[in-house]
């Protein structure tokens, strides 16, 4: 079941955003999205929260400004998302700026799976590619890494954590912790990716280098700036609330990259996925770049994605793109065989009596799994979790959630009521990992659907839609949407969806895969497109919808993207 909604908004709110020199629709959208105050609205790189306000960012960038200075050796170890490559590519560009020597270490999830383990300690402690590191530094990882710190330090060499996940109890023993979710941490925006996190360690590793009088005429402090289309892809990949800090960092990385000022990777990855660069979008980030790159860690290595983000040779961005671009490939055909798997495992479950999704399947590929479970928790609505072998033993799982239901409390509550299932587990609100005990499978699928029903309320599981409501005539132009492009939209933060009556004119069906459809309504006719649906549809519909600018052979026009359609059947019979 569906339910559309109207987002409300306070009226004074948008007025005095329009007072200030908003449009009356883009008051109206940004009021909505809770924008109180017209200096939300500014988005320069001066508005952005100073460092200071990160705890423990001071001794980590006293530490870094000490190893820089000393010549000491510096490794980073990363996750193998694009949040961790990214965050990686940003810390090895920034220190090696300042003068650092820094290599990197990207777990390969097959075989060591995530974070600083001891094992990932003593690979980076001996390693043919670099001598023996004098410090450690964790980008998207570390929180946890109880034991990994603990091996590292006990090595002589200690570590400098960067991270934004939510902490345990106790946590590492650290030569300094920088993550804005930590106990104690006062920072205004808890919603920084790993990758801004680690900008903000630089940008503060560059005021004490400063302070100590290490730049001069020779040595210039680097302009840290020219990270931000990292920070922007990151950032957006990561799916982070796009609070007013992170819109900062996205817009100025947009900003940059549409001046065609980009690194060599992104530039070569948004080629072979046929973007435009002039046109970039948040969309393009996430849905183009951010798959390229996740590709390599989900179905090999992604130190081959890293490598991409850090070399200044074009030719060999475009090659390492084309890599990712073929492995990204591969992903989707590997994923469409596992939706079609869940599927038919999912067809001998009553997944509407279910309070949630627990699969698993011998073929399910590890590095896919996340994938899946957010396109099941898509369609069905469901907390999912979506598990795959881990050798005999056990099972590997990665998990989706709705709104209002915790995934990582969930998980907690799992561990607590059946002990001997969970063999570890972490993540957010809305997405978790985990590795079960594979005998176990079904204890943990009835006491996880168990929780779910335990710390969750009735009308959770009725899926939302919330639009902006209908558009008045005079808002359906190409001013507006032009408006709508320059924002910044994404999670926490969505792109306007609006909603109306249309008559069905055409309608066709696209590569078997999506509904082509021309639609008209009291202001005129409309081309649109519905993606992966291909039902027909009746001749009178409800529709939500973004509006888009189509340019096509010199003209431009205005376009639809439906999100959901609704009719009376009744009617219609």
């Amino acid at each position: 079941m569906t339910q559309v909604n109207e987002r409300i908004y306070d009226e004074q709110i948008a007025h005095s955003l329009h007072q200030a020199g908003l449009s009356e629709l883009m008051a109206r959208l940004l009021a909505a999205r809770g924008v109180s105050d017209f200096a939300d609205t500014e988005l320069e790189i001066s508005a952005l929260l100073q460092p200071s306000g990160l705890l423990g960012i001071d001794a980590a960038a006293h530490h870094l400004a000490d190893a820089i200075i000393a010549g000491k050796r510096m490794v980073i170890i990363a996750d193998y998302d694009c949040d961790g490559a990214t965050a990686c590519a940003v810390g090895l560009r920034g220190l090696r700026k300042m003068g650092a020597t820094v290599s990197f270490l990207v777990p390969n999830r097959f075989e060591y799976g995530y974070g600083l383990s001891p094992e990932i300690v003593e690979l980076a402690a001996d390693n043919e590619d670099f001598d023996k590191p004098d410090l450690i530094i964790t980008v998207d990882n570390g929180m946890a890494s109880i034991a990994g710190v603990a091996r590292a330090n006990e090595l002589g060499m200690p570590v400098i954590i960067t991270d934004h996940h939510l902490p345990a109890d106790e946590t590492p023993d650290a030569l300094a912790i920088v993550n804005p979710n930590q106990h104690g941490c006062e920072f205004a925006s808890k919603n920084l990716a790993g990758v801004g996190v680690m900008f903000y360690v630089l940008i503060a590793t560059r005021a004490a280098l400063r302070a100590r009088g290490f730049f001069d005429a020779d040595r210039h402090a680097p302009n840290l700036s020219e990270l931000l289309d990292l920070v922007a892809l990151g950032t957006v990949a990561d799916v982070v609330k796009l609070d007013h800090n992170n819109r900062i960092l996205v817009s100025n990385g947009i900003a940059r990259m549409r001046a065609g000022k980009l690194s060599a990777g992104i530039r070569a990855l948004l080629k072979v996925a046929g973007r435009d660069l002039s046109k970039l979008s948040t969309f393009d980030l996430g849905f183009a770049v951010g798959p390229r790159l996740n590709a390599a860690g989900r179905l090999d290595d992604m130190s081959l994605g890293i490598r991409c983000l850090i070399t200044d040779d074009e030719e060999q961005a475009m090659q390492l793109a084309q890599e990712l671009n073929d492995m990204n490939n591969e992903r989707k055909a590997i994923e469409k065989q596992m939706r079609e798997d869940a599927e038919v495992n999912l067809s001998a479950l009553s997944v509407e009596v279910q309070h949630s999704i627990c699969i698993t399947h011998e073929d399910f590929h590890q590095g896919v799994i996340g994938i899946v479970a957010g396109r099941l928790k898509e369609k069905y609505h469901r907390p999912t979790l979506v598990f795959a072998p881990d050798g005999r033993e056990f099972l590997k799982g990665s998990g989706r959630s709705i709104n209002g239901i915790h995934l990582r409390d969930v998980l907690d509550w799992v561990n607590k009521q059946a002990p001997d299932v969970i063999v570890k587990f972490g993540g957010h609100a809305m997405a978790a990992g985990l590795t079960i005990v594979a005998e176990h499978f079904e204890l943990f699928r009835a006491t996880f659907d168990q929780a779910v029903l335990a710390m969750s309320e009735p009308d959770m599981f009725i899926k939302q839609i919330v639009t902006d409501g209908e558009l008045e005539p005079h808002d359906f132009s190409i001013a507006n949407v032009d408006a709508i492009n320059h924002q910044v939209w994404g999670q926490g933060f969505p792109p306007p969806l609006f909603q109306g009556e249309f008559t069905v004119l055409e309608q066709r069906v696209l590569k078997d895969a999506h509904l082509k459809l021309s639609l008209q309504n009291h202001v005129g006719t409309f081309s649109a497109i519905w993606f992966f649906h291909t039902d027909e549809l009746p001749a009178k519909i409800h529709c939500a919808y973004q509006l888009q600018r189509n340019d096509w052979n010199g003209k431009t026009t205005l376009q639809m993207l439906v999100e959901h359609v609704s009719y009376d059947a009744q009617a219609e019979s």
